[in-house]
């Protein structure tokens, strides 16, 4: 989640918007300097910023990088230990890897990224309003009697007490009437609904009908300093740190890795894990009313590689909970591979603030092989019919910055997804994929790939970074409302969502534009000390949230984020504004989130373009899915792209691996009371091939490093020499 780096509020409009409608706040980037430097400038940036930086990048010497001429970090595997933390699994056959190389010819990864959801045209009221009040089930949690579960699951509705997997207990409040299901007999019962106008897990979700009202779990799986700021505090004065300070995740793992007090160590990672995020919070979540989680997960709950100080494994234990939990409260799960190794963005949410080493600079097409190798064992396991129905949507990248990468490469390595992806479900079959829009803004998307099986545009913004911020109250909801509105992409494109948003009107919060950067807005004192809210700045925000529902609703919107943590220095949270359970708790986010249909009518800003909601067949996974016109791809560049801007390289000779080494497979659940297993972790049977590994004998460039610091690639005798030297 977040955003690369602006000089305005990141908004995301689409081009029919006029500066008549929209105050210059809002005007989308244009090309030009924006995208002239292959480097994101790091000063002055933020974490959470859907703009492009308009100033020419130049590298941050601050970055915390290792010493000079440093290899690894002195805690880590030695490099030819090879890959750690990952279960490995027998050779698997895969879809052929490019040969990038130009004396060694490898095999491309392909990518597997699918999901569940056939979306058919069936109403299920979606759009409906009013709170139901109905429990949907027995209220005792003993009952072994469930009109919905012929099996005698145990099931409940509003009021009824929980006993969590650690033994807590809590009640289950849900007035829209929701009902959770938990039958030990049958751990993939798909019979619980989040609310009476949701359908349940075993019913077929109708784009454009049933509405998305979704949250995101930031800061869990992924930490971001500001959404979890006691981690990072204790690290703010660290001699061992370059810059003395943790500043994202990986600087957070080397910090943790060397302390060696009581209470330190990186298992402190996994007690957060255990505690940010609990059963409660998805009891909580359906009782807001909302009916789907997007779900960050990063590519170290895989693997990790020598080098790499990040927790491997760990937090897939906590993935696996979080899909046991949302089918268990009938909640979608939109799940998303946060972070890619090398950085696809350059910002801390990637696991490490810096260049962008994602299909760019010199070990960019490697690092993406990397990458579609985690997409791919990712999209295998909730693949599986065991998980389809709880996991609908995939998204194979958060956040690429295409200004950096290059429009012509995220093209083709988005194309190289999803034939992976359709490969492993089948044409209508699996998760729809969702494509983030690279922060270029929705219209250049209109026509891409037309006939691409349930392909779903994905945009994220915000206004809260930039300048021009400082204004009243009663500006921002119909700003809101002519600049969010996705109506046109729904029908430029296709199935058009708000992956993320939020409900803050300036930078105000803690560390939100990185650890030491300090917010534009003028004062921020009143805006962080939200138990001080006064009602007119409670009203002010809900009135800009619904706004934003409203312009976003079809086919749907994820908050970003559903918690943020306290600070051990104030004691409260410091951003309050991008906390949905604090808004929640405290009035300034809506209680029924269905209230928000017709803020904008009411605001007297029409929607510029109307949508009745209704996709061409093909766009659902009917009729003509998966029919691309061979001229929709003439024009694209082949996969692996030839990285013009890796530093002028010849990209021939860019470094890339082979696909000789055992797949990492992620373990499945397992369970007491029941016969049935999670699955063996792959949807395809016919996916045999290996995974990549460097190839033997040659000697890489450091895969994080700013491309101008990295050594050459040398492969045979020269690498010999330079090792041995």
């Amino acid at each position: 989640m977040a955003h690369p780096h602006a000089t305005g509020p990141a908004v995301d409009n689409d081009a029919h918007l006029s500066t008549e409608d929209v105050n210059e706040a809002f005007i989308p980037p244009q090309p030009g300097p924006h995208f002239s430097s292959f480097l994101p400038s790091i000063q002055d940036t933020s974490a959470r910023n859907s703009y492009i930086n308009s100033t020419p990048a130049t590298p941050d010497v601050s970055r915390p990088f290792l010493s000079e001429g440093a290899t690894q970090d002195p805690f880590l595997d030695k490099p030819e230990d090879g890959p750690t933390g990952a279960i490995n699994k027998p050779a698997r056959r895969r879809w052929p890897l490019f040969v990038v190389g130009g004396a060694i010819a490898a095999v491309v990864i392909v990518l597997a990224v699918v999901l569940p959801v056939t979306l058919v045209h069936k109403h299920h009221g979606g759009g409906g309003s009013g709170s139901g009040t109905s429990d949907g089930g027995a209220h005792d949690p003993t009952a072994t009697a469930n009109p919905e579960s012929p099996t005698g699951a145990l099931t409940g509705g509003n009021g009824t007490v929980i006993q969590a997997d650690d033994g807590s207990t809590f009640t289950y409040i849900n007035n829209f009437g929701g009902f959770w299901v938990d039958d030990p007999q049958n751990p993939f019962n798909n019979s619980a609904k989040a609310q009476s106008y949701t359908p349940s897990l075993d019913e077929p979700w109708v784009w454009g009908e049933d509405l998305i009202r979704g949250v995101n779990l930031g800061g869990w799986l992924v930490t971001e300093p500001f959404i979890v700021p006691a981690l990072y505090e204790k690290y703010q004065n660290v001699s061992t740190l370059p810059g003395g300070q943790a500043v994202d995740e990986w600087t957070l793992s080397i910090a943790m890795r060397n302390d060696t007090s009581p209470g330190g160590g990186i298992q402190q990672l996994e007690d957060h894990y255990k505690t940010f995020i609990t059963e409660q919070d998805f009891a909580q979540i359906a009782g807001a009313g909302l009916n789907w989680i997007r779900l960050p997960v990063p590519y170290w709950a895989i693997e990790v590689w020598p080098g790499e100080p990040f927790l491997a494994n760990t937090a897939w234990t906590y993935a696996l909970k979080a899909l046991k939990w949302a089918r268990k409260y009938g909640l979608r799960v939109y799940f998303e591979l946060h972070t890619a190794p090398g950085s696809q963005n350059g910002n801390n949410h990637s696991g490490r603030l810096g260049p962008i080493n994602f299909l760019n600079g010199p070990m960019g097409v490697a690092n993406a092989q990397r990458t579609l190798e985690y997409i791919r064992v990712l999209a295998e396991f909730v693949s599986q019919p065991e998980y389809q129905s709880v996991v609908q949507a995939f998204g194979p990248i958060n956040e690429p910055l295409m200004g950096i990468i290059g429009r012509d490469v995220l093209d083709s390595f988005y194309l190289e997804v999803y034939d992976m992806l359709r490969t492993i479900t089948g044409i209508g079959k699996g998760a729809s994929m969702v494509m983030h829009d690279g922060f270029l803004g929705l219209t250049p998307w209109k026509d891409f790939l037309p006939g691409a099986d349930r392909l779903v545009l994905d945009t994220h913004p915000y206004v809260a970074f930039g300048g021009g911020l400082d204004q009243p109250l009663d500006y921002w909801p119909p700003a809101a409302c002519r600049a969010f509105q996705v109506n046109q992409s729904n029908i430029d494109f296709g199935p058009t969502i708000t992956g993320e948003f939020s409900a803050a009107i300036n930078d105000c919060g803690k560390w939100l534009k990185n650890v030491g950067a300090n917010a534009s807005f003028p004062d921020c004192g009143p805006w962080d000390d939200w138990p001080t809210w006064t009602q007119d700045m409670k009203d002010g925000i809900k009135s800009f949230v619904m706004a934003s529902m409203d312009a976003m609703h079809m086919p749907g919107y994820f908050f970003w984020t559903w918690k943020i943590g306290n600070s051990t220095d104030t004691g409260i949270a410091s951003s309050p504004m991008w906390s949905y359970q604090l808004g929640l708790e405290n009035g300034w986010m809506p209680a029924d989130p269905r209230d928000a249909v017709g803020t904008c009518d009411t605001l007297d800003v029409p929607f510029n373009t109307p949508f009745n909601g209704s996709y061409p067949s093909w766009q659902t996974g009917g009729a003509g899915a998966g029919t691309i016109a061979p001229t929709a791809t003439a024009a694209l560049e082949e996969y692996p792209p030839t990285l013009s801007n890796a530093m002028n390289a010849n990209p021939t000779l860019l470094p890339h691996y082979t696909d000789v080494s055992a797949n990492p497979t992620l373990p499945a659940p397992t369970f007491s009371a029941a016969t049935t297993t999670g699955g063996d972790g792959w949807a395809d049977a016919q996916d045999t091939m290996l995974a990549p590994a460097p190839v033997p004998g040659c000697v890489y460039p450091d895969a994080w490093a700013a491309p101008q610091e990295s050594t050459s690639f040398v492969c045979g005798a020269a690498a010999t020499a330079s090792a041995t030297s």
